[in-house]
Protein backbone atom coordinates (compact mmCIF):
# COMPACT_ATOMS: atom_id res chain seq x y z
CA UNK A 1 0.00 0.00 0.00
CA UNK A 2 1.40 3.40 -0.93
CA UNK A 3 1.65 6.25 1.52
CA UNK A 4 -1.14 8.87 1.23
CA UNK A 5 0.02 12.08 -0.44
CA UNK A 6 -0.84 14.19 2.60
CA UNK A 7 1.38 12.07 4.85
CA UNK A 8 4.24 12.05 2.34
CA UNK A 9 4.15 15.83 2.10
CA UNK A 10 3.84 16.23 5.87
CA UNK A 11 6.98 14.12 6.30
CA UNK A 12 8.86 16.31 3.82
CA UNK A 13 7.62 19.44 5.52
CA UNK A 14 8.53 18.25 9.01
CA UNK A 15 12.13 17.51 8.13
CA UNK A 16 12.83 20.33 5.67
CA UNK A 17 10.51 23.15 6.62
CA UNK A 18 10.68 26.12 6.17
CA UNK A 19 12.71 25.62 3.00
CA UNK A 20 11.72 22.54 1.02
CA UNK A 21 12.24 22.74 -2.71
CA UNK A 22 9.69 24.98 -4.47
CA UNK A 23 7.95 22.03 -6.15
CA UNK A 24 7.40 20.26 -2.84
CA UNK A 25 6.27 23.51 -1.22
CA UNK A 26 3.71 23.97 -4.00
CA UNK A 27 2.57 20.34 -3.66
CA UNK A 28 2.20 20.79 0.09
CA UNK A 29 0.12 23.92 -0.34
CA UNK A 30 -2.09 22.29 -2.99
CA UNK A 31 -2.64 19.21 -0.84
CA UNK A 32 -3.57 21.34 2.16
CA UNK A 33 -6.09 23.25 0.06
CA UNK A 34 -7.54 19.97 -1.22
CA UNK A 35 -7.80 18.53 2.28
CA UNK A 36 -9.44 21.71 3.54
CA UNK A 37 -12.07 21.45 0.80
CA UNK A 38 -12.72 17.78 1.59
CA UNK A 39 -12.97 18.62 5.29
CA UNK A 40 -15.57 21.29 4.58
CA UNK A 41 -17.63 18.84 2.52
CA UNK A 42 -17.45 16.21 5.25
CA UNK A 43 -18.47 18.70 7.94
CA UNK A 44 -21.46 19.76 5.84
CA UNK A 45 -22.51 16.10 5.46
CA UNK A 46 -22.13 15.57 9.22
CA UNK A 47 -24.30 18.64 9.88
CA UNK A 48 -27.06 17.06 7.80
CA UNK A 49 -26.70 13.76 9.65
CA UNK A 50 -26.72 15.48 13.04
CA UNK A 51 -30.08 17.04 12.17
CA UNK A 52 -31.55 14.08 10.26
CA UNK A 53 -35.16 13.58 11.24
CA UNK A 54 -35.25 16.77 13.32
CA UNK A 55 -35.68 19.58 10.84
CA UNK A 56 -33.34 22.44 11.66
CA UNK A 57 -32.50 21.17 15.16
CA UNK A 58 -29.90 18.66 16.29
CA UNK A 59 -31.33 15.28 17.15
CA UNK A 60 -30.46 12.97 20.01
CA UNK A 61 -30.46 9.58 18.31
CA UNK A 62 -27.25 7.57 18.41
CA UNK A 63 -26.52 8.56 14.81
CA UNK A 64 -27.20 12.24 15.51
CA UNK A 65 -24.87 12.15 18.51
CA UNK A 66 -22.09 10.40 16.59
CA UNK A 67 -22.31 13.06 13.88
CA UNK A 68 -22.28 15.85 16.48
CA UNK A 69 -19.16 14.40 18.14
CA UNK A 70 -17.41 14.20 14.75
CA UNK A 71 -18.41 17.81 14.00
CA UNK A 72 -16.87 18.92 17.29
CA UNK A 73 -13.58 17.22 16.39
CA UNK A 74 -13.59 18.74 12.92
CA UNK A 75 -14.19 22.24 14.24
CA UNK A 76 -11.50 22.08 16.95
CA UNK A 77 -8.74 24.60 16.43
Amino acid sequence: MTQPEALRLAKIQSREWPAPCPTERDQTAAERRRLHEVNQELLAALEKLARLGNGEHYGNSDGNMIARAAIAKGEAK
